[in-house]
């Protein structure tokens, strides 16, 4: 795991919480297809229609505080996120961290998806002093001689793409 902020952290299958969390304090963002299909309830893929086919959510039962958001998000080469996606992520998580809870963004790797939704989120709640995602994404990579808060951020050509088209209906 990954601290990236205060309270928001990033890390890859290996820092999955095992079941549903209901830890006060904690709030978890599944930002994988393998989490949403377990959480769900299917194999291999999801009709459209289907009423969680972006995202499902688990409450501990107190609105705005702890439980888990599981993102359907594949990292292909192309763009093909859906905005609401990334919507209900910082309608999500922006009230629980302001709360006062961790957030912790998880996807396969740690390398793409789940650095690039906590970047999004640094963004919007005004921890970094960048404005445009180029300025945002140096800031959180930094530089070889002063390394920023997340170094080997790799983030894949399509949550790229899609959040240098977006980042501004976003932030």
């Amino acid at each position: 795991m990954t601290k990236v902020a205060e309270r928001i952290q990033i890390g890859s299958d290996k820092d999955c919480p095992i079941g549903l969390n209901f830890k006060p304090g904690l709030a978890v963002v599944h930002a994988c297809k393998t989490c949403h299909a377990r959480r769900v309830g299917y194999k291999g893929s999801l009709k459209s229609d289907h009423p969680n086919y972006l995202w499902d959510e688990v409450t501990s039962g107190k609105k705005d505080s702890g439980g888990d958001l599981f993102l359907n998000l594949i990292d292909p080469p192309v763009p093909l996120f859906k905005l609401e996606s990334f919507k209900k992520f910082l309608d999500w998580a922006t009230p629980r961290y302001e709360k006062g809870d961790t957030i912790l963004i998880h996807c396969n790797q740690g390398e793409s998806r789940a650095p690039s939704l906590a970047l999004l989120l640094v963004a919007k709640l005004g921890l970094n002093s960048s404005g445009s995602y180029q300025a945002a994404l140096n800031e959180f990579k930094g530089k070889p001689s002063e390394p920023g808060v997340f170094p080997n951020y790799k983030p894949g050509k399509g949550i790229e793409t899609f959040l240098t088209e977006h980042w501004n209906e976003l932030v």
